[in-house]
């Protein structure tokens, strides 16, 4: 069985002064996949997380202090590939590809459009390139694939606490729900939805109105997996308990 991990810790540095360290060291998952780690991989006690018997992979953004991505493993991978090709989402870090003996893992965190119509244009081409290159490579290069993330896109209804006002949000938008189901279309699969099919259920919260005591929340955090995959999916789990972030961690336990 591997344990995997995908977490938007919003600011990795922040997030270990909030006990990110520790929580690791007792949760023990084979590996963790980052997003918005925020920090040059210069500025990341990378030797703190090698004394918990992981090795590390930062891919951060050229603007410092935004967006960036990481991830640790006790496994050992094939190949590393930093980016994906796509020269804007490569400036900002979002996408660190692995390369493993069972699996191929993307750890990518998805734009978001919240901060505007400029922005939210740009997560449209994203996810349409993104979506482009998967699907080249699905059968070839990567039939066993995992792709954890943020991925700023709540799927569903279920997957949001008021869906109704949240209907011309970004990550809630008509046109960004129906790419996700091309997403699921082209052979990808929830893995929470299939152990996990009752209501109420997020990753994210606001930092307003109280949001995460009242669990008015979305899920926009996912661990998905390919066809060759999803018979091996043995547990999939959000834990809000976790709080180093406005987001929590999701895990998928897998047997590869």
């Amino acid at each position: 069985m591997v344990k995997i991990v995908s977490y938007n810790v919003n600011g990795i540095r922040s997030a270990i002064t909030k006990g990110l360290l520790e929580w690791i060291q007792e949760h023990q998952a084979d590996i963790y996949c980052f997003q918005e780690i925020k920090a040059n991989e210069t500025d990341i006690p990378t030797a703190q997380f090698e004394a918990l018997g992981y090795t590390c992979y930062w891919f951060s953004a050229q603007k410092k202090g935004y967006s960036g991505v990481g991830v640790i493993t006790k496994l050992k991978p094939v190949e590393v590939i930093y980016g994906c090709s796509l020269e804007q989402a490569d400036f900002e870090g979002r996408v660190l590809q692995l390369q493993f003996p069972d699996f191929y893992l993307i750890n990518t965190y998805f734009p978001s459009g919240s901060s505007g119509e400029e922005r939210q244009a740009y997560k449209m081409v994203f996810l349409e390139d993104y979506l482009a290159m998967l699907q080249a490579n699905l059968k070839t290069k990567y039939p066993k694939l995992i792709v954890a993330g943020d991925y700023n896109i709540c799927h569903k209804a279920i997957d949001i606490h008021d869906p109704k006002g949240n209907k011309d949000s970004s990550g809630f938008l008509p046109e960004e729900r129906e790419w996700m189901d091309q997403f699921f279309d082209i052979g990808m699969h929830d893995t929470f939805r299939k152990i996990n099919l009752g209501p109420h259920q997020y990753s994210w919260w606001s930092f307003r109105a109280n949001a995460r005591a009242n669990n008015k929340g979305w899920r926009i955090d996912y661990i998905n997996v390919s066809n060759d995959l999803i018979d091996a999916v043995h547990d999939a789990a959000i834990l809000p308990q976790i709080k180093h972030s406005d987001h929590c961690p999701v895990e998928l336990v897998i047997n590869v």
